[in-house]
């Protein structure tokens, strides 16, 4: 009898641990994708100043004209 109560307290225990670390995991690649997003938003940005800036210059220039 105590073997089975050993058994089953240890399956209830490991189960509690399975489930921390499936939220872990779950969490981490939350984080992960949010990082991709925002990295991709900030090239986004990047590009959209390059592109003024770009404009800017050709302007400039062509008022030098």
């Amino acid at each position: 009898m105590k073997t089975l109560v050993a058994i089953t307290a240890a399956a209830m225990l490991g189960g509690c641990g399975l489930d921390t670390a499936s939220s872990a995991a779950t969490a981490a690649s939350l984080k992960k994708q949010e990082l991709e997003q925002g990295q991709k938003t900030m090239q986004q940005a990047q590009q959209k100043i390059d592109s003024a800036m770009q404009q800017v210059q050709e302007r400039a220039a062509i008022g030098d004209k």
